[in-house]
């Protein structure tokens, strides 16, 4: 019996001074280094203040992330990677464990999913019952989705860099509720997104190289 009290005192301090510790040393350096590093990976200087389709739909947003890639390859090469993305579609092309049911994603085009159209749900869930809707879309351009709320968007951009060369970008902006149920959800993400979102990028990056 004794050494249940030591494991349960050792939990209590863990719980009641350990972990706050914790958070007063990691807390700034998410803040002031990990964070800021994280909004904006990849992306130049001008490619984060250029405007994209949808900035002017989520005001003030809490959680601004634009990501970029070169991929060597034309848009059109890359295109059909990205309007086939969702969860028990052609999957995330990320960590397929935590996004996709343990399903891997797709290492080829799937022709099923190619006929994208603005209005459909880009599913986050296999019921549907999480997700994002396309709001807009030029083929071989950009996507733009957005949820059900209008408090985030997620736009997708294809700029031509060349003959044979193309810089895909992502913008994510989010804006927080903190009364909403989800608040966990907004933390967990503000902290792990980049993880799924930079393994997003490099398996689209590696998939459309692999075909051109």
């Amino acid at each position: 019996m004794g050494w249940r009290y030591i494991v349960t005192g050792i939990l209590w301090l863990f719980i009641f001074l350990l972990l706050p510790l914790l958070l007063i040393i990691t807390l700034p350096l998410y803040l002031l280094w990990f964070r800021p590093w994280q909004l904006r990976w990849g992306a130049s200087n001008q490619e984060i203040e250029r405007a994209m389709p949808g900035d002017h739909i989520v005001q003030h947003p809490t959680f601004n992330a634009t990501r970029a890639v070169t991929v060597q390859g034309r848009p059109e090469d890359i295109w059909p990677w990205i309007i086939q993305i969702g969860c028990r579609r052609a999957g995330w092309y990320s960590y397929d464990w935590v996004d996709n049911l343990g399903f891997p994603s797709s290492e080829r085009i799937l022709p099923e999913f190619q006929e994208l159209k603005e209005g459909d749900l880009i599913p986050f869930s296999p019921d549907g019952k999480m997700g994002m809707w396309v709001k807009e879309m030029k083929s071989n351009r950009y996507m733009l989705w957005t949820d059900a709320k209008g408090e985030a968007t997620w736009c997708w951009v294809l700029y031509p860099m060349g003959e044979n060369c193309t810089r895909l970008i992502t913008r994510l902006r989010v804006r927080y509720n903190w009364k909403s149920p989800m608040i966990l959800y907004y933390i967990v993400q503000d902290a792990g997104d980049i993880l799924m979102m930079r393994k997003c990028l490099l398996g689209i990056k590696r998939r459309a190289q692999s075909q051109t």
